[in-house]
């Protein structure tokens, strides 16, 4: 059977001003490296907190490898990196590599080292008086070092150079093609997504909009173009499921559709960019939720399952 890494049926937080995350259902296949993608305030970040035992679900429930996340087991096999990357400043390197293997029995010195040594980081260098870059590889070793199966990051690169992002991000997939370690990257930033993820979960309004792998996702997925913006030309789409449609300043008019036969004749289409699947489904929230056959949960089917044991 296939392990999941990450497992949520009708999953939801509620705040007092209100749901930060609602009735999200999704599963990722263990082994993936997922770009968990949406605007400010959707719910990545409690996604990502529910998901490390930071928070505790007000609906629902999700899963860390078949296990619940407050358990031994999960806490074992997971590591979560946030953006602030709690690191204790007046500690020296070599203290936090000391503090990582104390607490963890998978620990791996050779790697967090070997990480540390990639960025020529001194192991008797306090925190404190890192630059951003070294305290993130700093960060990374902390984390990869545990040997962790699931990795969550809630964008620990967003404060760094395109290069040093670079750097990181080939050395995750490095460690995941290595180990089979699942990786869940919240980014802001499409091209750190390109050639990095094979699977994409998008939230938008604290609920998942879209999950699977990337490039089926862009295959239910056209763009399409008119030759002019004439008042008839939505209407010849009617039948087909339109994600966003508009007028381009060359008068012409496209959009973007997932196709439900054949598309009009005379109308150029073509194959969808991830930025075009992103943006769009990012600018509205009127087409359903759309998910491939591995990131699918039958929920009715679970919810019976929870009620008859």
């Amino acid at each position: 059977m296939t392990e999941y890494a990450l497992e949520a049926i009708g999953l939801g937080l509620r705040y007092r001003r209100g749901w930060a995350l609602r009735d999200c259902s999704f599963r990722l296949p263990a082994g993936r490296l997922c770009a968990l993608v949406g605007p400010n305030g959707a719910g990545k970040t409690t996604l990502l907190s529910l998901a490390a035992d930071l928070l505790t679900p007000s609906t629902g429930m999700i899963s860390v490898l078949g296990e619940a996340p407050a358990s031994a087991a999960a806490r074992r096999r997971r590591a979560f990196l946030s953006q602030d990357k709690a690191l204790y400043k007046r500690f020296r390197v070599e203290e936090i590599l000391r503090m990582g293997r104390e607490l963890n029995p998978s620990w791996d010195q050779a790697r967090a080292e070997g990480i540390i040594a990639e960025g020529n980081v001194p192991l008797s260098a306090r925190v404190g008086t890192l630059s951003g870059g070294q305290r993130t590889r700093v960060a990374f070793a902390l984390t990869l070092g545990k040997r962790p199966d699931v990795v969550l990051l809630d964008e620990p690169m967003a404060d760094l150079d395109p290069l040093v992002r670079r750097q990181m991000t080939d050395m995750l997939m490095h460690d995941a093609a290595q180990h089979g370690t699942t990786v869940v990257m919240s980014s802001h930033i499409v091209s750190e997504l390109k050639g990095a993820c094979d699977y994409l979960v998008l939230v938008n309004d604290g609920t998942v909009r879209l999950a699977g792998e990337i490039d089926a996702l862009s295959d239910a997925h056209r763009l399409v173009s008119a030759p002019d913006a004439d008042s008839s030309r939505p209407s010849e789409l009617a039948g087909h499921e339109v994600v966003e449609s508009r007028r381009t300043p060359d008068g012409r008019f496209t959009a973007l559709v997932r196709p439900r036969g054949p598309l009009p004749r005379g109308w150029q289409v073509g194959p969808s960019r991830l930025e075009d699947l992103l943006l769009a489904h990012l600018h509205t929230t009127d087409v359903p939720p759309l998910m491939t056959k591995s990131a699918s949960v039958d929920t009715s089917a679970a919810r019976s399952a929870e009620v008859t044991a």
